[in-house]
């Protein structure tokens, strides 16, 4: 089946076109700066060729009429003709406490993802106008929606459930929700492939990125998950701080009179990286360190990294413990994949549980699309390099749902 995976967001629209049966990327692209001037589309074939074209784009269901035609192109398009799209899947970021699993699109989805805003107001809204604009587009094509959040929907309570009053987690559902959980469990499936089974598996997938979180996964199940009730919580970020005092929030609104929104800008888009070196990119952090203490800022982005490493090792400690036992640790996302001293960083003085990568084969893994195993032969926890792909998730899930109304 051909799937558009779409992803929608406030002023862009990504996509790709994938055929489920041998899980082929037939195209992708992305529409930028919708609702902009110098609005436009680029466009990559499957071997490789990139078009761009800038075209006026005042809203998502002009930007998709784009992208219909940039794939039905005669000379660049993948498909002759609209209706050679079977079906068109969503990523959903955040599902809120209803639901657990990938669904066809009805009126009472929508209805419910308007009920979701709070949980993600600068997603949830984007999401819908993606929605919108396949309707008005492709009439009668069905969709689908796949919720990052789905997958850590298995936690058990007292994973989820913060020591709030009970009033309060439910009159607003304020409660642990996670992210990225597409990616953790496409890595997680993968991981189990690799161990032959599923029951019994106790398995830490670490998504790395400018956004990150981990996630303990025990017999293919999620229980517990770093990021919370926002992608705010968790690990330091590139732009955001992660998992802080409470108090502090209260102690910087007092000193600098930052309104609410004001202090959630401060902590979602001006700390974690940016915050410690003025940098959001890893790269940038990384080159600074190799340059050495001549830098003026390499004792910043010493720090910075420092303190990612150290966290994310506890979490792989924290996780262990609360399964009873690790049998792989998994890393993948953009830094993930693509920095390799973060792995062995964050895998060094971890004898206790008979970690070992070796360093050499890791120093080399970057920019490259293999499942790689890190681990030598001694460890006693297998450590992989699995690249993400959640965009196969959400087709796979769509074509699913949506072949089952055939």
């Amino acid at each position: 089946m051909n799937v558009l995976v779409v992803n929608a967001g406030s002023s862009s629209l990504k996509y790709q076109l994938i055929e489920t049966e041998s899980g082929t990327l037939k195209a992708k692209g992305i529409c930028e700066r919708i609702g902009q001037s110098g609005s436009l589309i680029e466009h990559k074939t499957a071997d490789g060729k990139k078009i761009t074209n800038n075209f006026e784009m005042p809203n998502h269901s002009v930007a998709m009429k784009y992208v219909v035609s940039a794939l039905t192109d005669p000379d660049t398009g993948c498909i002759s003709d609209m209706k050679e799209i079977e079906a068109v899947g969503h990523r959903i970021v955040h599902g809120g406490p209803y639901y657990s699993q990938s669904c066809l699109v009805t009126q009472d989805v929508l209805d419910k993802l308007e009920l979701c805003r709070d949980f993600a107001p600068l997603h949830t809204g984007a999401h819908l106008m993606g929605i919108y604009a396949c309707t008005e587009v492709m009439p009668g094509t069905p969709q689908v929606v796949v919720f990052d959040t789905a997958f850590h929907q298995t936690m058990p309570e007292e994973a989820y459930y913060y020591p709030i009053t009970k009033e309060m987690y439910d009159k607003y559902k304020i409660r642990r929700y996670g992210a990225h959980g597409t990616s953790h469990r496409y890595v997680a499936g993968k991981m189990c492939e690799i161990l032959g089974r599923t029951e019994g598996t106790k398995i830490v997938t670490c998504h790395l990125g400018n956004g990150s979180s981990i996630s303990a996964v025990k017999d293919g199940k999620v229980i517990d998950t770093s990021m919370g009730f926002t992608p705010l919580d968790g690990v330091e970020m590139g732009t955001r701080c992660g998992s802080i005092d409470p108090a502090i929030v209260t102690y910087i609104m007092n000193k600098t009179g930052y309104t609410p929104d004001q202090m959630s800008d401060f902590m979602n888009k001006k700390c974690g990286f940016l915050g410690t070196t003025g940098y959001t990119d890893s790269r940038d952090i990384e080159a600074t360190i190799e340059r050495g203490p001549s830098d003026p800022n390499y004792a910043n982005c010493d720090l910075a990294s420092k303190v990612l490493f150290y966290q994310i090792k506890k979490y792989i400690g924290a996780y262990a413990a609360a399964m009873n036992g690790l049998d792989a640790i998994v890393f993948t996302a953009g830094l993930g994949e693509n920095n390799p001293r973060l792995r062995e960083k964050v895998c060094e003085n971890m004898s206790f549980f008979g970690i070992e990568i070796d360093k050499e084969l890791n120093a080399k893994m970057l920019r490259q699309s293999n499942i790689v195993k890190l681990s030598t032969d001694n460890s006693r926890v297998l450590v992989y390099l699995i690249p993400t792909n959640e965009e196969l998730v959400i087709a796979q899930d769509t074509a699913s749902i949506a072949g089952a109304l055939k």
